[in-house]
């Protein structure tokens, strides 16, 4: 059994009593759709076309073969795959036989993966051949020496090795094979983070169920939606907020995209007549452009009936041309990996859904706004977000120093958030921590700057914010150079970085030589000063 937090039993009976938990297996959003209709089609990937029941037979080969190597409860895996279909068949697979996953984002290189193998010990590894830390076999090599009995990749010709092959392998589970207990862990969802050591977010089946299902209903996901899955499979706003997992649990049907580029998405959405899509800020203005360059591109929008943006700071200017430009109704998502989700409403005035990011799923969602002192702050004000309910977690995995931080006697998480509450709408207005949010992809600094002092010729560094009207935020790194030395050439200071496993969107966009850094009068690096110092050169 993997160790986690869990809730008081005082609140896990009343999220019980509430009907919030349901006691349920995360399988049985695939399992229900076998029993109400097994040949609609659950995915679009490219040429091809799976039912429910495609995807669930292969679930289950694959499935069965794990189980038949001894894989099973207390177990870990670390998955890796692109936007495909296998995506899903692999998950279900592992949720099937109780072996927890890490679902690594793509973009991920070495400093993540091998952070995340560490933290969790997996047995197996299932990756693709098409990411570069698995073209050759070095880094495999390199996992089976840390521990790592298994690996399937896919593209993969060695029947051995090959994760197609196992998915279309007839097995039989065996007997004893299943889920975790619903109130156990069923995955980890991965965090955005603050502190550059990845932490991962232990999700229960009845956690994180019930906010799928909470989702599917506030967003009105049926049979007929047709879901475009452009963002990260394995993001928290793609997976649940109502996600695919949401589409498969209605039984829509989840069209997959590489990527949100529009050039690429929008003949997908006219060909498959795609009705919901999710995006981050920077996709929205990227469909926005493509559509005022060409407005008849637009046609190609005709069927998506709503968008649904979250993951960073979204203008209202922006928001206000989402309908106009497009076509879709908009609904905006303020959500976390750690659980509280908000959205706005599609029944709501005009003004919530363009200026504020919405307002929680459940009831027995408890927000508190507080002061640098821990006080409740009027309605308006500006204040830190602290949160508890049915699918907020506990506890990071094995990360006491962190939930130390991250948590009040209580239980409420404080997330770093500084919120505004109007009317019961939440309004984000920034972040408490030291972390970037570029895109939507968060950015620890903390990270950065210790792989930066890292080279040789860096004595000191601090990477900070400045705003970016298409991104939300880019990042500028300071440094302070060994003596004798005046700056180093970006090109060769992001390939230090690269070299070092970093993935590539965390790369500074900006770096800036002083011969040394202000300080506060506590002796910490001002990063205040080195804001309003990139503010007054941009004025």
């Amino acid at each position: 059994m993997i160790e986690f937090s869990p809730w008081p039993r005082d609140l896990a009976q009343r999220y019980r009593q509430a009907g919030y938990w349901i006691d349920q297996p995360l399988t049985h959003i695939l399992d229900a759709q076998m029993a109400a209709g097994p040949e609609a089609e659950a995915l679009v990937c490219g040429s091809r076309r799976l039912s429910y029941a495609d995807l669930d037979r292969q679930s289950r080969n694959l499935a069965a073969y794990l189980a038949e190597q001894g894989l099973g409860h207390g177990d870990t895996a670390l998955v890796q795959l692109p936007n495909v279909a296998e995506f899903f068949a692999v998950f279900f697979a592992l949720l099937r036989i109780g072996v927890v996953p890490v679902n690594a984002l793509f973009s991920h290189r070495r400093l993540e993966l091998a952070a995340y193998a560490q933290q969790i010990a997996p047995r197996v590894v299932i990756a693709s051949r098409a990411h570069e830390l698995f073209r050759d076999d070095a880094f495999a090599v390199e996992l089976r020496a840390g521990g790592v009995e298994h690996v399937l990749l896919l593209g993969e010709d060695d029947p051995a090795l090959s994760l197609a092959r196992r998915l279309e392998q007839p097995g039989e589970l065996p007997s004893g094979a299943g889920p975790t207990p619903a109130d156990q862990v069923a995955f980890f969802q991965l965090s955005g983070g603050s502190t550059g050591t990845p932490k991962l977010i232990p999700r229960t089946h009845n956690d994180y169920d019930y906010s799928i299902r909470a989702s599917v209903e506030i967003c009105g996901v049926t049979s007929a939606t047709r879901f475009l899955c452009a963002l990260p499979a394995a993001h928290n706003f793609t997976l649940s907020s109502p996600g695919t997992l949401g589409v498969f649990h209605a039984g829509g049907t989840v069209v997959m995209a590489p990527s949100p580029e529009p050039l690429g998405c929008f003949p997908l959405i006219a060909a498959e007549r795609v009705t919901m899509a999710p995006l981050v800020p920077p996709a929205v203005a990227l469909w926005l452009r493509a559509v005022e360059e060409d407005p008849s591109r637009r046609a190609q929008l005709d069927s998506l009936e709503s968008m649904l943006v979250g993951g960073a700071s979204f203008a209202e200017a922006t928001a206000r041309r989402v309908p106009e430009r497009l076509g879709c109704r908009l609904q905006q998502v303020f959500g976390m990996a750690e659980g509280l989700v908000n959205y706005t409403r599609p029944n709501e005035p005009a003004e919530v859904i363009f200026t504020t990011q919405g307002r929680p799923i459940s009831p027995d969602d408890e927000v508190r706004i507080l002061d640098e002192d821990g006080r409740p702050v009027p309605d308006g004000t500006p204040g830190a977000l602290a949160t508890r309910g049915p699918y907020t977690f506990r506890g990071y995995y094995r990360s006491p120093e962190h939930n130390a931080k991250a948590f009040d006697s209580e239980g409420f998480y404080h997330s770093g958030d500084v919120v505004v509450r109007v009317d019961g709408n939440l309004r984000v207005v920034g972040r408490i921590k030291d972390q970037i949010n570029r895109g939507g992809e968060k950015i620890a600094a903390e990270e950065i700057e210790n792989l930066l002092l890292r080279h040789p010729d860096i004595t000191h560094a601090a990477l900070v914010a400045t705003p970016d009207a298409h991104l939300g935020e880019k990042s500028c790194a300071f440094l302070v150079l060994r003596d004798g030395l005046e700056k180093l050439s970006p090109p060769a200071l992001r390939r230090h970085l690269l070299e070092l496993g970093v993935a590539e969107y965390k790369l500074p966009d900006r770096f800036r030589f002083l011969p040394e850094l202000p300080l506060t009068a506590v002796g910490k690096i001002d990063k205040r000063r080195l804001r309003d110092s990139l503010a007054a050169a941009t004025a």
